[in-house]
């Protein structure tokens, strides 16, 4: 037996660099790219180095002696990977261009810090014979992005790739420069003038509506600000969550989806032991939800959530998962979406132990309408079915709606937008104006601001390369305007703006106060969510660890 994956992983993909014989798929180049849903490691290939387990980031691999019964479904879900996918389609791998002695320094503005961002410096820092100096720009007075506010707290080993991230931002030819905001502190022509290229990675930060009546009723929300709540986004440490209720429905069926049922339904001692917001720990703690709805409007087929974020749900303690009308559709299914099936029967067969909480997955079932005095009672579904809708509703009783259809970019001050697709226009990452067709000089994207919301942390990877690429491609041809500041001018520009901005050792004393009251409370650490006290602790000062 070979080493197998056993959990949802980052998808980095570092393991597959380090493989002495190419037998972890799919790589970053082959078709399925960032879409697919972990990484599996050949059986029949793999040599049991053991070199994919000191490489992955969130120790994920498991080599075989150490495979436990539990992890029988991971072992299986490898097989049938191999099994559907026997010759793996390889497509050409991004390669930054070559630089000749003598460039020059290629200047780059990264506005963002979460993982396309990263990734992208990564590249660039990396990349031999490139002289590069780069310019972190992050809103917040602490980096991290999706990985610090968008990835469950119960999800601790995704998290820890933020280490490998911290020590990246720490290069030399690296500037950090936190709680400083485009278009408040610095505009966008500052960041032209001073580098050859500013690239826009910070990320979708809005959200999709459902555009029904009632949506914007108390008790309403995005699952985005419900998910910031919790991981101690200081924009919503404040929110109103009223948990009074007894069952909350969550519109839509991706992982977001599933984290937001698992918090919801999650005993508070299995919580205590992860980095979630102090102020979400009290609140669940107090919480009367003991139900869960997971809205689909199609057929269990159609779901956006992952094969191993579906199985995780049913190792939840003291936590039923049932599912209803999963519609599974065509007999004709791959050995992995077999799986899949398998597991959503035996939930759909499940019967709910009294006293117990629950989790029920409920497909074909489309929101029409958010009902309520004030405030949420009920949600109206159109009842469907695989071919459509039936003419039929239903209501269900709830006091909390979730909607979890979706995020989507904002636009950036100054660069083009489109408004349909929530992303920056582009090619390959290079800004394009929408109504010329013409390339925007200077301007990138990577991440879900360039793509769209899709993929999991490691499919920024392989966009925030072919953004890179893009770079790296005109500054050798000569496409970019020369700076007329260097990096020192730069840095004295943001002092004069914003004299306390805060830099990366001021982020590493935030990091390792968290730390250390997260040791006195037995947890990995606790959060400070308050804008005042992050900037109070990065000086050196005492904190209130007021919100």
């Amino acid at each position: 037996m070979a080493h197998v994956v056993t959990q949802p992983c980052c998808n980095d993909a570092g393991c597959v660099a380090v493989c002495p014989v190419n037998c972890i798929h799919p790589t970053p180049e082959e078709r399925t790219r960032g879409r697919t849903e972990m990484l599996y490691i050949d059986p029949e290939a793999c040599i049991d180095c053991g070199a994919c387990v000191d490489e992955c980031p969130v120790d994920a691999i498991v080599p075989p002696e150490d495979l436990t019964p539990e992890m029988q479904p991971f072992v299986d879900m490898n097989a049938a990977y191999y099994q559907d996918n026997p010759t793996p389609d390889p497509m050409p791998a991004v390669e930054l261009p070559k630089v000749s002695a003598g460039a020059g320094v290629l200047r780059v503005a990264i506005v963002g810090s979460g993982p396309s961002a990263c990734y992208l410096a990564e590249a660039l820092t990396s990349h031999r014979g490139l002289d590069v100096e780069i310019s972190m720009i992050e809103r917040l007075p602490v980096p991290g992005g999706l990985v610090r506010y968008g990835v469950a707290p119960d999800h601790s080993s995704t998290k820890s790739i933020a280490g490998t991230f911290t020590r990246m931002m720490g290069r030399r030819n690296i500037d950090v420069y936190l709680d400083v905001e485009v278009g408040r502190h610095l505009t966008h022509e500052d960041l032209l003038r001073h580098h050859h290229a500013v690239v826009y990675a910070n990320g979708a930060t809005g959200d999709r509506a459902l555009g029904v009546p009632g949506e914007d009723l108390a008790g309403s929300m995005s699952a985005r600000e419900f998910v910031a709540w919790y991981n101690g986004h200081p924009d919503y440490a404040d929110l109103r969550v009223d948990l009074s209720c007894e069952r909350a429905v969550v519109v839509g069926n991706g992982n977001v989806a599933l984290d937001v049922a698992r918090v919801l339904t999650s005993d508070v001692s299995r919580l205590l032991k992860t980095d979630i917001a102090a102020h979400a720990l009290e609140a669940l703690a107090t919480s009367r939800i003991r139900e869960v709805v997971v809205l689909g409007r199609r057929g269990a087929g159609a779901a956006a959530f992952s094969t191993p974020e579906l199985l995780g749900l049913g190792d939840l303690p003291g936590v039923d998962v049932t599912a209803s009308d999963i519609g599974t559709g065509s007999a004709e299914m791959s050995a992995l979406e077999r799986i899949r099936a398998d597991i959503l029967t035996r939930y759909a067969a499940t019967e709910p132990a009294p006293g117990r909480r629950r989790i029920h997955l409920q497909f074909l079932r489309s929101p029409v309408e958010v009902l309520g005095n004030g405030r949420v009672e009920s949600l109206r579904t159109a009842v469907n079915t695989l071919e459509g809708a039936t003419g039929e509703f239903e209501n269900i009783e709830t006091g909390l709606v979730l909607r979890s259809i979706g995020f989507r970019g904002m636009r950036q001050p100054g660069v083009p937008f489109d408004e349909d697709r929530g992303v920056i226009p582009n090619a390959a990452g290079a800004a394009i104006d929408p109504e010329s067709g013409d390339r925007v000089p200077g301007v990138y994207t990577a991440g879900w601001l360039k793509r769209g919301p899709s993929g999991v942390i490691g499919s920024n990877k392989v966009c925030s390369a072919e953004t890179a690429a893009a770079i790296v491609g005109d500054f050798v041809n000569g496409l970019h305007t020369p700076p007329v500041g260097d990096r020192k001018a730069f840095a004295e520009l943001v002092c004069a703006r914003h004299p306390d901005y805060i830099d990366l050792q001021g982020w590493r004393r935030i990091d390792a106060f968290e730390r250390g009251e997260g040791r006195s409370a037995g947890r990995p650490r606790v959060k400070v969510v308050s804008v005042g006290d992050m900037v109070s602790v990065a000086r050196g000062e005492p904190a209130t660890l007021g919100r």
